[in-house]
């Protein structure tokens, strides 16, 4: 039997009209953008595929709930509505809001990390390591090994490995790990899942020496479809119930609205226990606003709120990973090196084995993103030795295993035809791959420099090293 064509369970609205520039204008915006995807201005990129963070499309729903917005200071309705949502939806009985998840990360770092501290989790994040170390902690990874191997098909490679766990914890004293930060999906991985059954083994353990489990829920519905699909005994069941059952094994969690729940901001911190929420609500007055709305607009949550139903739609979230499994299966049919399997909210790169001629310390995935941005105008972003940053104690460049360009999808944006452009543009240039060149810093922020951190290419004019030949070949192809 043929399979038969699938398509976006949506239809389209409003349009935003985008325009291709020309290379000459995209080599003239990287190079005033310091060779760094995120100082690009919007108007100068194509196809946006830096990040599913508040980029996602709205539904009608969403919009007319924006309506409904209760701008009262204290007590706003619409709070009340997201509460529900995360009730039903994610188990948690208490609620802060936050104006997005870092917000979230930074009210848990305050009120559970103390200095000298020890966090273990599932691969490293960004903000919520900086949060963590920026409290006093020592962040641990004790992810499985097959993480940090872009060619392995584990079907879960966002699993915590026990045995690291436990030896981290026999070593530094439970008293002295306030709690597990445990992603779902995990992002650095290359948007890889972690299985329930790991997350229930992980949570027994904790409980076992008094530790507390908190879930980055940031894309925790991706993850219960992964479950949902490839996980024994979990096929007949629906993703909102996987997506509680996940939930169900933590203690807490902390969440970006942005991805998942289809909004173009907000957040918030889920916890069961009362008195550690009462701390949470005490904080969130000083750094985000009163406990009732935590820097939102009443409409912010109440699209808040309706993005979360609508986000563990079985139509919808098939969809959602169907059109990343598309174009990662595009690219690997073409011999592109990607990480295997294709993850949930994005396509990774493998940058460090597209260009081997560019060593670590010059940033080749930083390079590969700056190059598909010249070719095509389609931003990416870099996640590997830039975004990892430097050790606090030595100050040398911490250089992870994974060295990663990340094509990120936003929720209901683009089409199929969208995705050939962005496939067709990374094969060209996995093609001519010996020409990009490395970089170099020129501006080296302290906190999470890969936001604002500039660049220039070494011992070149510019990210290609050949960049006259290469815009004559495009003048000739005109």
């Amino acid at each position: 039997m043929t399979t038969r064509s699938w398509a976006e369970p949506w239809k389209i609205k409003v349009v935003e009209p985008i325009r291709m520039t020309d290379r000459r204008e995209r080599e003239r915006a990287i190079r005033d953008a310091g060779y760094n995807t995120f100082l690009l201005r919007s108007e100068d990129v194509y196809i946006d595929l830096l990040t599913d963070s508040g980029t996602s499309a709205m539904s009608d729903r969403q919009w007319a709930g924006m309506m409904l917005g209760d701008e009262a200071y204290a007590g706003s309705r619409n709070f009340y509505h997201l509460e529900r949502a995360v009730r039903d939806y994610y188990g948690y009985e208490h609620l802060i809001p936050t104006h997005q998840g870092r917000g979230a990360e930074h009210i848990l770092s305050r009120i559970l990390i103390k200095p000298g501290d020890h966090v273990a989790g599932n691969m490293y994040f960004t903000t919520t390591r900086a949060h963590q170390e920026l409290a006093g902690a020592t962040f641990h990874d004790v992810i499985v090994a097959e993480a940090h191997d872009p060619r392995s098909e584990h079907p879960f490679k966002g699993d915590v490995d026990l045995a690291k766990l436990s030896a981290l914890v026999d070593e530094v004293g439970a008293e002295h790990v306030p709690y597990l930060s445990i992603a779902a999906t995990v992002n650095m991985a290359g948007g890889q899942p972690i299985s329930l059954a790991n997350l229930k083994a992980v949570y027994e353990f904790a409980h076992s020496r008094g530790i507390k489990v908190i879930l980055d829920a940031t894309r925790a519905v991706e993850n219960a479809w992964f479950i949902q699909q490839r996980e024994q005994g979990q096929r007949d069941r629906t993703v909102a119930e996987i997506l509680f059952d996940l939930c169900r094994h933590s203690d807490g969690a902390t969440m970006s609205g942005k991805k998942d729940s289809l909004v173009n901001i907000g957040g918030w911190l889920g916890l069961r226990d009362e008195a550690l929420a009462a701390k949470a609500r005490n904080l969130v007055v000083v750094f985000e606003g009163l406990h009732t709305y935590g820097g939102l607009a009443g409409r912010d949550m109440e699209a808040m709120a309706i993005g979360i139903e609508e986000s563990v739609q079985e139509e919808h979230i098939r969809s959602r990973i169907g059109q990343v499994l598309y174009l990662g299966t595009k690219l690997m049919e073409a011999g592109v090196p990607v990480v295997r399997p294709i993850g949930g909210h994005a396509v990774f790169l493998d940058a460090a084995a597209i260009l081997p001629h560019v060593p670590r310390e010059e940033f080749p995935a930083q390079a590969l993103a700056a190059a598909l941005y010249v070719d095509s105008g389609v931003r990416a972003m870099e996640r590997g030795t830039v975004s990892s940053g430097r050790d606090p104690q030595t100050g040398a460049n911490r250089v992870p295993k994974l060295e990663l360009v990340r094509l990120t999808i936003p929720r209901r944006v683009y089409t199929q035809a969208h995705m050939d452009v962005t496939a067709e543009s990374v094969i060209d240039v996995f093609e001519k791959r010996e020409r990009v060149a490395g970089l170099r810093f020129t501006y080296e922020p302290e906190y999470l420099r890969f936001f604002q951190a500039r660049f220039e290419p070494v011992g070149a004019a510019g990210i290609f090293k050949d960049a006259g030949a290469a815009r004559a070949v495009e003048t000739a192809k005109a």
